[in-house]
């Protein structure tokens, strides 16, 4: 049947219409696009969320920039995980002296001068010293040089590629760089670090007396954000938390700042920036980073472990039933996205630098970009932590040498149960034994003594009652047995 003029009108209408419509319903489902609304006036910054390591918005973060003082994170971090806060150092000669020309000493420290690790790192963060670099490095590396390698080997254990130290301050060198990919890494170590956490947050500190100081000397922390309380300052920065500012003539203004807003972290880099425009592209960056994008939790949306009854992983067969996935574990997406939207892949082994009990992982992508991950452990492996089954993400703070104690325990458990009462019966009956010979043992040495009382009474000795009862066994064995006397 021929459909007239009029009615492919009409067809037309209705075609376009119904286009129209679903075309809407199709973009309200459709997986919402990276945000890409951003950007800030610094040649190069970074935005990445501190739980998941993901990175949520970049400008030129794999271009190499002087990093300034934001360099003495890196060695906040290097002195926390291999010396203790009350060692004392002590300023030597080229500790104060040997800095770059104009570079302050904001301290007035000098040859010396004694103060500990806590008191030197907090004069590393807060007041940006030079010197209290110099010497923290002396006294963890055996020199300047010395410690200086064990930079370079932080970044390199952390998976940074792009940068390189060659002090421990941040003062201009040529073989000092670092992309603010990289700095984003190293920033987010450093703050999973308890001990540079803490002086990194503090905001006024009082150093012990030196010699240009002999009634100590109270410090504040420098980072404008950090210090700003007042709500209406463009300066103010919700759940600001710690940082680490720099300046140099040839790094220009730097920028490191960590805030924390239920639960969530989120870390901001800037490089290459100017007064006062890098205070806000860092607070920019933060906020962006909360405003556009969402944590979202694993262990309660991904059914990988459910999908097949065994898995192969780091040479060893685990059944389906003995495998989880930690409840902390996250991954990052933009606001109005789905879990079931990004991209998941499987690894059978695990990293160098991953908790120990995990034997495999699950990493995350969304449009192309990494944005989480999280470990499979085994149940036989699970821990118990302050009182309560759980996750074993228990392993020390990134960097931190000193693990936390972890006692395995088994998820059967009538299985469990059924040991312990077991073992507590065998413990019961062994006691029982125990206590029953110690009463016996008790007994002898009564009866002992009262023997030997009775026998003070007649006059005799131990030795003569002794031979005398050896004498009555020997005739009573010689007369075969013979018969009781009787009374």
């Amino acid at each position: 049947m021929e459909i007239g003029h009029t009615g492919k009108r009409i067809l037309g209408f209705a075609l376009a219409l119904s286009m129209v419509l679903n075309g809407g319903v199709m973009t309200a489902q459709a997986k919402p696009a990276w945000p890409s609304d951003m950007g800030i006036m610094a040649e190069a910054g970074i935005v990445m969320d501190a739980n998941t390591g993901a990175v949520l918005f970049g400008q030129n973060i794999h271009v190499a920039y002087a990093p300034a003082s934001i360099t003495k994170l890196l060695t906040a971090l290097v002195v926390a995980e291999h010396t203790d806060l009350d060692e004392m150092v002590t300023f030597s000669h080229a500790a104060v002296y040997d800095v770059e020309s104009g570079s302050g000493n904001a301290l007035a420290l000098d040859e010396g001068d004694v103060l500990s690790v806590r008191d030197c790192l907090h004069a590393l963060l807060l007041r940006s010293s030079n010197q209290a670099a110099n010497a923290l490095a002396e006294h963890v590396g055996g020199s300047r040089d010395g410690f200086v390698e064990m930079m370079n080997q932080k970044i390199g254990e952390l998976g940074c590629g792009e940068s390189h130290f060659a002090n421990p301050s941040g003062l201009n060198s040529t073989e000092q760089y670092v992309t603010a990919y990289d700095m984003a890494i190293i920033a987010r170590a450093a703050f999973q670090n308890e001990t540079v956490l803490e002086v990194a947050s503090t905001r006024n500190y009082t150093i012990p007396p030196t010699k240009n100081n002999p009634a100590g000397l109270t410090i504040a922390v420098e980072h404008r954000l950090l210090r700003t309380t007042d709500t209406s300052s463009q300066y103010y920065l919700e759940g600001a938390t710690a940082g680490k500012t720099g300046y140099t003539s040839v790094a220009g203004n730097t920028l490191v700042t960590y805030a924390v807003r239920n639960g969530r972290g989120m870390i901001s880099v800037v490089l290459k920036g100017s007064q006062p425009q890098y205070y806000l592209d860092g607070k920019n960056l933060i906020d962006y980073g909360y405003a556009a994008f969402q944590d979202v939790p694993v262990y309660d949306k991904e059914s990988f472990l459910q999908e097949q009854e065994s898995f192969e992983m780091s040479g060893t067969s685990y059944p389906a039933d003995e495998l989880y996935l930690s409840q902390q574990e996250y991954i990052s997406l933009p606001n109005g996205a789905e879990f079931a939207d990004a991209e998941r892949t499987f690894s059978a082994e695990v990293p160098a630098g991953s908790p120990s009990m995990a034997v495999g992982m699950l990493k995350y992508t969304y449009d192309d970009r990494q944005v989480g991950t999280a470990y499979i452990y085994t149940k036989q492996l699970r821990v118990r932590v302050d009182g309560e089954v759980g996750d074993p993400l228990v392993e020390a703070s990134a960097g931190d040498s000193k693990p936390v104690v972890i006692q395995a325990i088994s998820e059967n458990w009538p299985l469990a149960i059924g040991m312990i009462l077991f073992l507590a019966a065998v413990c019961l009956i062994v006691f029982f034994v125990w206590y029953r010979q110690r009463q016996i043992q008790i007994e002898r040495a009564r009866r002992r003594a009262r023997q030997r009382q009775r026998l003070r009474e007649l006059g005799y000795s131990q030795q003569e009652f002794d031979r005398m009862l050896e004498e009555r066994n020997r005739n009573y064995r010689k007369s075969g047995g013979g018969s009781r006397r009787r009374r």
